[in-house]
């Protein structure tokens, strides 16, 4: 179903274009008779970006249309596949990558006049202009549903280092980094600036070399 767009856009989108070309294929062989059907194949390069912000069809890739058009009482059902490369950037490691899209699409292009038409809201329905049916909307509909809002590069990313900013893919399972609790800092400071090992007993025995060390410069200067 649309996404926002009303029908006059629509119009002057299909009356801008050639007939059976690119997006927009000319119906007018089905002759509105009931159960009439077409197939379509084609290959077509896109000149705007198709997507999100993060991940989307670029411009002028090729997007694959395998397509099958059909003849109803109301209008003309679109059935088939579209499959277009994809480039993005993943929402946890922000490195570059590419895939490839395939989204199935079924839609109803209304006839002028028909109860359809008369019935629904532009953003309800597509609608046919000059016997010619514009699938770009569709597609940008379409595709814009089945891409997602935070891209990965691969399923398992294990996204950034959270304290230097490397990627984990690179840097490895035992990347760490020690991080120290703020409640013993003061304590790190004095464990530093002490050399020794902290015995009672070697502190003792300093103290006495000092004082005897002392004693004996006196009585030399006597």
């Amino acid at each position: 179903m649309p996404a926002g767009s009303g029908s006059a856009p629509r119009q002057s989108s299909a009356a801008r274009r050639e007939p059976d070309a690119a997006f927009v294929l000319d119906v007018r062989s089905l002759g509105r008779r009931p159960g009439t059907m077409r197939e379509v194949h084609r290959t077509v390069s896109t000149v705007t970006r198709i997507g999100l912000d993060l991940v989307g069809v670029p411009v002028g890739a090729d997007v694959v249309l395998d397509l099958q058009q059909q003849a109803v009482s109301e209008g003309v059902l679109v059935t088939g596949t579209v499959t277009a490369p994809i480039e993005g950037e993943c929402s946890r490691c922000l490195e570059p990558f590419t895939d490839e899209v395939n989204v199935r699409i079924t839609e109803l292009f209304a006839y002028p006049d028909s109860t359809t038409e008369q019935t629904t809201d532009d953003d309800d329905s597509y609608r046919m202009v000059d016997d010619t049916i514009d699938l770009e909307p569709v597609i940008i509909d379409v595709i814009g549903i089945e891409l997602p809002l935070q891209p990965l590069c691969t399923p398992d990313c294990a996204g950034l280092c959270a304290e230097c900013g490397v990627r984990m893919a690179i840097a490895g399972s035992d990347h760490s980094h020690e991080i120290l609790d703020p409640r013993w800092a003061g304590l790190a400071k004095f464990a530093t600036a002490s050399p020794g090992s902290g015995s009672p007993d070697e502190g003792a025995a300093t103290a006495a070399d000092q004082s005897a060390e002392l004693a004996s410069n006196r009585t030399e200067e006597k």
